[in-house]
């Protein structure tokens, strides 16, 4: 049995009568593994080695700086611009963020998927990043420290409306 009628097969098995764009996945999985494996052999052949262990403040740096990246692309106001071929406006959502639905089939949703849910994306932008501190960490260090200091600039944007909302209460 050739290998598209099988994957048909498990398709049409998995799926349950919805539409799910499993080719679609498969391509953006194979374009991550493709990417990490890139990122591989450039590393061995320039001769960058893997650190033993990444610093708790490195990792901290890079959680935080992962969760604002992830939010800037898949639902900031501003980057709509790069998500509207994949997605739909369906309204704000507050601060400065949409909500907004995936639309198409097959790949053009799954990329649509990958660029609307900061979950997934969050993948991808922990791997860059990654990366990065094992290729260039200077300059990773201070993109992610920017990064990092907006996300804590953000939560304490909302701190600071929470209280003067708790003060116009009482």
């Amino acid at each position: 049995m050739p290998i598209t009628d099988v994957f048909r097969k498990v398709s049409s098995a998995y799926s349950g009568g919805e539409r799910r764009p499993l080719r679609g996945y498969l391509a953006t999985l194979s374009t991550y593994g493709a990417l990490v494996t890139g990122a591989t052999v450039i590393g061995r052949r320039v001769g960058v080695r893997l650190p033993e262990r990444v610093a708790v403040g490195d990792a901290l740096l890079l959680s935080l700086a992962t969760h604002k990246a992830s939010r800037l692309l898949t639902k900031a106001s501003v980057t709509s611009v790069l998500r509207a071929p994949f997605a739909r406006f369906d309204g704000p959502a507050g601060a400065a963020e949409v909500n907004e639905s995936v639309r198409g089939d097959g790949l053009k949703h799954a990329a649509g998927e990958l660029v609307t849910c900061p979950f997934c994306s969050g993948v991808w932008i922990a791997s860059a990043l990654t990366a990065g501190l094992v290729f260039a960490p200077r300059a990773t260090r201070l993109v992610a420290t920017a990064l990092s200091a907006v996300a804590v600039s953000d939560l304490l944007h909302f701190v600071d409306a929470s209280l003067k909302h708790s003060a116009e209460e009482h």
